[in-house]
């Protein structure tokens, strides 16, 4: 198995004091939920999950915002952890710490509109960070495409490095692949939001486009590869 575990990371800059609160965030819920019984659990998803149904029709549109911090399982939390820790700190050291937390909650909220908008009639809540972390990946993309990806092999467990447009070209060619492929009901890919991998990416990557065009960071750029995390 492959997976990434870092990248070249910007120097100077502002502190990323909410990428990690966030993820601090998130494993606290985490914990909270681990503590609940199933029937608990299943209600607390219907409650703070975004379910396309009622938002359509006007119901529980704050789920549009809390959904991003409820995740289904261990493997789930981790995988949507390790992608926040890699991506969102160099972002917020450009843009700034408010700045980047209305970026990543308005990117959760598209995402969600744009997963509710694929199946509005649906009933089953939605629930994970993982579309406000496909914002944060497409602007990473635009902003940073000659950043490194730090990955490892578990089988020799030795790290090798991958160009960040390629690791993200092809995160989000597989998100279109199996967004556009019918999955069997019942099947993992049947549970997976992908048009809100989809939908997050596209808003991270137009948001990006605008940092890079008019936010003057370049004087970053001449920095982004002294440090590795």
């Amino acid at each position: 198995m492959i997976f990434p575990i870092g990248d070249d990371q910007v120097k100077g800059g502002h502190k990323p004091i909410l990428a990690y609160g966030l993820i601090a965030i998130n494993v606290l819920v985490f914990l909270y939920e681990s503590q609940l019984s199933n029937a608990a659990l299943g209600q607390l998803f219907y409650e703070f999950g975004a379910i396309p149904s009622l938002i359509f029709n006007g119901d529980q549109l704050y789920t549009l915002m809390t959904n991003m911090f409820l995740h289904s399982g261990i493997k789930h939390l981790l995988w949507n952890m390790l992608f926040l820790w890699i991506f969102a700190d160099n972002i917020e050291a450009i843009i700034g710490s408010l700045p980047f937390l209305g970026f990543y909650l308005i990117g959760g909220v598209a995402a969600s509109l744009i997963h509710a908008a694929i199946d509005p009639s649906s009933t089953l809540p939605a629930v994970g960070a993982s579309g406000a972390i496909a914002a944060v990946m497409g602007a990473y993309l635009i902003m940073f495409p000659k950043s490194r990806i730090k990955m490892i092999f578990l089988i020799i467990f030795r790290p090798f490095h991958i160009p960040a447009i390629i690791f993200l070209g092809i995160w989000i060619a597989q998100q279109l692949i199996s967004g556009f492929t019918p999955a069997e009901p019942g099947s993992e890919g049947a549970r997976v939001a992908w048009w809100a991998h989809i939908g997050g990416f596209v808003y991270g990557v137009v948001v990006g486009y605008f940092i890079k065009k008019f936010h003057p960071y370049e004087y970053h750029q001449q920095n982004y590869h002294a440090r590795e995390k």
